[in-house]
This record gives C-alpha cells, sequence and structure tokens, in this order.
C-alpha cells in the first residue's frame, strides 16, 4: 500500500489563505511555513498515526499535526491521508467534515 496526502479543497483554499497572509507579512516566512508543513505532512505517510488525536473531537477517528502556530486536521482513508484543514490555533475549530464521501 502506497500512502499519500490529499488535501480537501476547503482545506486546500484555507492553507492557501494562510500562506498568502504570513506572505503579506514576511515573504520569507511563508516559505518557511510550507515547506515546514509538508515536512509535517510528509512524515504521515510513514506514520499516520503519529499525530495526536484531536482534543475536541475525539471520538470522530481525526487526528492533527501541529506546525508553528497552525493545527493540521487530517484523517486516514484507506491508502489516503485527507487533510481536511489547517487552523491557526487562536481560531476555535468546526468539527472536521468527513473526507470519506470523496
Amino acid at each position: 500500500m502506497t500512502r499519500r496526502i490529499q488535501f480537501t479543497r476547503p482545506a486546500q483554499a484555507q492553507f492557501l489563505s494562510a500562506l498568502a497572509y504570513i506572505r503579506s507579512e514576511r515573504p520569507s516566512a511563508a516559505i518557511g511555513f510550507r515547506d515546514r508543513s509538508f515536512s509535517a505532512l510528509s512524515n504521515l505517510i510513514e506514520f499516520p498515526e503519529s499525530g495526536r488525536v484531536i482534543p475536541e473531537f475525539p471520538g470522530l477517528g481525526f487526528r492533527e499535526v501541529l506546525v508553528d502556530r497552525y493545527r493540521f486536521f487530517y484523517k486516514l482513508v484507506g491508502d489516503v491521508i485527507w487533510v481536511v484543514g489547517p487552523w491557526h490555533d487562536a481560531q476555535i475549530p468546526a468539527e472536521p467534515p468527513d473526507p470519506g464521501g470523496i
């Protein structure tokens, strides 16, 4: 089984929005954040359960990876690690959408 990382469309839009905001303040910080995010998410291919269970939603089967001040929520479905959203740690996250129907 070869795992892969896939962003849902809303998660991709959230991530790009976060990058644009960071880039408007400090372009080099946006590049660093992007690279750290991809590195942390890539580690999930080998170790998909390495992220912690999301404390706010422990029974839903989602986990999270922390990168700087962002929380990337994800769920393993078959051989795909679905990233369903990055949230800044100052945000109160909504219940993550189940990517199973994608």
